[in-house]
């Protein structure tokens, strides 16, 4: 297992983090428990949560599977979703994040939290307060970094100035949807992140399944799987284009002796762009067969194969323009600090 600093930030997080989204509701606690412990045994040092996965039953399996070896992990958890029925339990206002953190604290039993994330934006509560709490946070030591989950490039641009011109704590990372099939992030979000020094912590890098090949739109989903209890969103993936690329996948497995799996997160892995795709595993089978990527590098064919057949396409009007997009980012980083300047 290889690590890389997250973003620009010195702490160091292993090429993949497992994701703990269905823990406690999908998959029990005592699997969940021996899956984070495999995942530790593998080299995995990053684990991704939320206070609202499973109504705060993942953040207390984190805390109990990590119990006598804390200091070894990078915990990343998240704000902002419903927790309860009052007007402040819920958005990021300094009042539900304070609230929020400790609540968080007390579920993981620890003291402190890595990488507390911003999991969407929040239009009722002025960003410098949400930024400010932040920064308060990791002031006071309980919290070490701040990062932003999905959220719109120009929400992320104003973020970043905010933090820049008021001093504040900055992102260092950003954990979008991302994978072959879902390549939208490569408008704009990516060259933003590349320009700015911050990690990108993909989530969804098997499309909720269907990069496995496990689903066909002509045979029944498998029993239990996301498909099978979600099935409208699985079935809005399988166009006729995607089909195309899972035939692409399906020869370079073959090729390779790489399984589909493994084939869709090598790929995000040979991006440089990329620092840690979240992967999930409702079983240890799972596990393994995931964590086994990292010791096969995906040949750089087969990368350019995968690329051309799922190239979406806006990507083909946007040929040659990485140096449009470096200036536009410019642009809009000298239009921010301009407008905030302003304000102080």
């Amino acid at each position: 297992m290889k690590y890389k600093n997250l973003g620009r930030a010195g702490v160091k997080v292993s090429e993949l983090c497992l994701g703990t989204m269905i823990f406690g509701q999908q998959v029990n606690e005592a699997t969940s428990i021996k899956i984070i412990k495999r995942a530790v045994e593998c080299g995995i040092n990053f684990i991704d949560t939320a206070d609202i996965y499973t109504e705060g039953r993942s953040e207390e399996i984190v805390g109990k599977a990590i119990e006598g070896m804390r200091d070894e992990i990078v915990v990343a958890t998240k704000v902002w979703g419903t927790v309860g029925p009052g007007p402040n339990d819920r958005g990021l206002s300094r009042k539900h994040i304070m609230r929020s953190v400790d609540a968080s604290l007390k579920r993981l039993g620890t003291d402190y939290i890595d990488l507390y994330q911003i999991h969407r934006p929040d239009p009722t509560t002025p960003l410098k307060e949400t930024l400010t709490a932040l920064d308060d946070l990791v002031r006071i030591g309980k919290v070490h970094y701040v990062g932003c989950s999905t959220a719109p490039v120009r929400w992320v641009e104003k973020a970043l100035r905010i933090s820049e011109v008021h001093d504040l704590e900055s992102f260092v990372s950003l954990q979008p949807r991302y994978n072959i099939i879902e390549r939208d992030i490569e408008r704009e979000i990516l060259p933003l992140c590349m320009e700015e020094g911050i990690g990108v912590i993909p989530y969804s890098p098997l499309a909720g399944g269907v990069l496995t090949g496990k689903y066909q739109p002509d045979k029944p989903f498998p029993e239990g799987s996301r498909g099978h209890l979600r099935p409208e969103r699985i079935r809005r993936n399988l166009t006729p284009h995607n089909l195309e690329i899972l035939k692409v996948m399906e020869k370079i497995s073959e090729e390779t002796g790489m399984s589909m799996s493994q084939l869709s997160l090598a790929w995000l892995l040979a991006n440089s762009a990329i620092t840690s795709p979240i992967i999930g595993a409702s079983k240890l089978e799972q596990l393994e067969e995931n964590v086994e990527v990292v010791n096969h590098a995906l040949p750089a064919e087969a990368v350019t194969r995968i690329s051309e057949v799922s190239k979406p396409d806006w990507l083909y009007e946007q040929e040659g323009t990485a140096a449009h997009l470096r200036a536009l980012e410019e642009q809009r980083r000298s239009y921010w600090k301009k407008r905030l300047e302003v304000k102080r």
